[in-house]
């Protein structure tokens, strides 16, 4: 216990899925959460269920305007911001051939100029107060191929190296700001849901997402949110620029 004791934590994605998981065990840890979220009443729920001083706060991920406002709001109302947590993100069940432009955009909008805004707001109010840790949700989709995902593959290919980016600017600057990415495969969220639900035999795809792992599920929101703990925490405090891999084996082989 304690182990984000004193921390503050903004989690974006934080109403649903693995940013809620993420933003329970951090309230369990000690931390102050702050759930980023486009769903206000999905959030606010979660605010409500959490207690211990977690509250919400309107962000688009997309919108600088809307990070600035959510980056300092945090340090006027907690004094400090710790952790950053990039979770926001959307998924399109599509090849390059059935992808459009604007369905392309939409995504790479959430996945990666979300993630972009984070990581640059993050580091803009924490550099001047003591650190912090940035930890980015990626995806086997950005370590592997998958070619019904080519949108989402390229852009959480782009999360992945845009973090080790951040990781070595802020080490070399001596800003004590360490960036990780965190990669899980298929796991049961409202994210994976929606995407089963364009398919034309989404209970078949469910079964042969958790037959990719070799140990033969789908990953839990909490398995992952385990991981983004241990980044956020001080026991990661020489990590940094790294993937941490949440697959189940499947890209072991």
């Amino acid at each position: 216990m304690g182990r984000l004791q004193d921390k503050t934590a903004l989690i974006t994605g934080g109403a649903s899925g693995i940013g809620l998981a993420a933003a329970r065990l951090f309230a369990d840890q000690g931390a102050s959460v702050v759930i980023a979220d486009r769903d206000a009443a999905a959030a606010q729920t979660a605010v409500a269920a959490i207690g211990r001083g977690a509250s919400f706060c309107r962000l688009d991920v997309t919108s600088e305007d809307d990070w600035i406002a959510a980056t300092d709001a945090t340090v006027s109302d907690r004094g400090r911001l710790d952790v950053v947590v990039n979770s926001a993100g959307v998924a399109l069940l599509k090849d390059i051939e059935a992808t459009a432009l604007d369905e392309w955009r939409a995504l790479m909008a959430v996945n990666l100029d979300g993630t972009f805004l984070g990581c640059k707001h993050g580091v803009r109010v924490m550099k001047d107060r003591g650190g912090g840790s940035i930890v980015n949700m990626s995806s086997v989709a950005g370590l592997i191929g998958a070619g019904f995902l080519a949108a989402y593959c390229a852009s959480k290919g782009g999360v992945r190296l845009l973090t080790k980016a951040v990781a070595l600017h802020c080490a070399r600057k001596g800003y004590n700001i360490r960036c990780n990415s965190v990669h899980p495969s298929f796991a049961e969220t409202p994210m994976l849901d929606a995407m089963l639900a364009t398919a034309r035999k989404p209970e078949k795809l469910a079964a042969n997402f958790a037959a990719a792992a070799p140990l033969g599920r789908l990953a839990q929101p909490i398995e992952v949110a385990r991981t983004i703990l241990f980044l956020a925490s001080d026991e990661s405090s020489f990590t940094t620029g790294a993937e941490l891999v949440v697959d189940g084996g499947l890209t072991a082989a």
